[in-house]
């Protein structure tokens, strides 16, 4: 399958089905395409719009058969309003100090990474996953990707956030954090550091990735108001 793109041709391919990650007795598939050569940050912006999400150097989109629960979500930057309880969260992480690095992975970012799927997702589809597997989810992308740290006062890292920049926005690829700090919810206190960080940088958007109505994994994605999805008709407030 191919589409035209902005004078270009996007080959697409579907994949073979798998359990479904997020909702019990589900198969899953997806429709992918290869991002390669000088087009690739051009094709990716282009595909992002209409909802497509990268690893590596893959783009791709959920395409189960009889099933539309994975829905893309985005943060309209300029119209948020941190909640009563965002904006707690936000003073108890107020000490944490962020930096933006390039996509280069460090021993200490893995310790952390490896800390947290063993503690929240033992039983995911990451887990397992070594030094050269993360390296290489880390530094293999054609695109604008960079990793946000977030650090202690002491200096010990909380928090990482790997990110895809576009024009029209920092899209959250994967983050993680020291899971036995559970009371600091850092998962949400690093969206909101993204929120603020586009809003510093006139960009509109925050990219979230899919959010699934029934999945608990993915109900904090709800709790950031106004947010969009992207369905038939385009983006709509959900």
């Amino acid at each position: 399958m191919s589409v035209l793109g902005r004078g270009f041709p996007i080959p697409f391919l579907v994949t073979t089905e798998v359990p479904c990650p997020y909702l019990p007795d589900r198969m899953e598939r997806k429709v992918i395409t290869e991002l390669s050569g000088g087009n690739a940050p051009e094709l990716f912006e282009l595909l992002s719009h209409a909802g497509f999400r990268r690893s590596h150097s893959i783009a791709y989109r959920p395409a189960c058969s009889g099933c539309q629960a994975c829905v893309p979500v985005r943060i309209p930057v300029a119209e948020f309003e941190p909640s009563r309880t965002q904006r707690r969260i936000a003073r108890r992480n107020a000490a944490l100090v962020a930096r933006v690095r390039d996509n280069v992975p460090t021993q200490e970012q893995f310790e952390l990474f490896a800390q947290y799927l063993e503690a929240r997702h033992a039983d995911g589809e990451m887990v397992g996953m070594g030094p050269q597997d993360y390296s290489s989810m880390v530094a293999d992308s054609p695109v604008d990707t960079r990793m946000v740290e977030l650090r202690r006062p002491d200096g010990i890292l909380a928090a990482c956030c790997l990110t895809d920049w576009n024009k029209d926005g920092i899209s959250a690829v994967y983050s993680f954090y020291e899971p036995h700090r559970s009371e600091l919810s850092l998962g949400v206190y690093v969206v909101l550091w993204l929120i603020e960080e586009a809003r510093r940088r006139s960009l509109p958007y925050v990219y979230l990735g899919y959010w699934v109505e029934n999945s608990r994994k993915m109900a904090y994605k709800s709790g950031f108001q106004p947010l969009e999805g992207y369905g038939p008709e385009g983006w709509r407030r959900i």
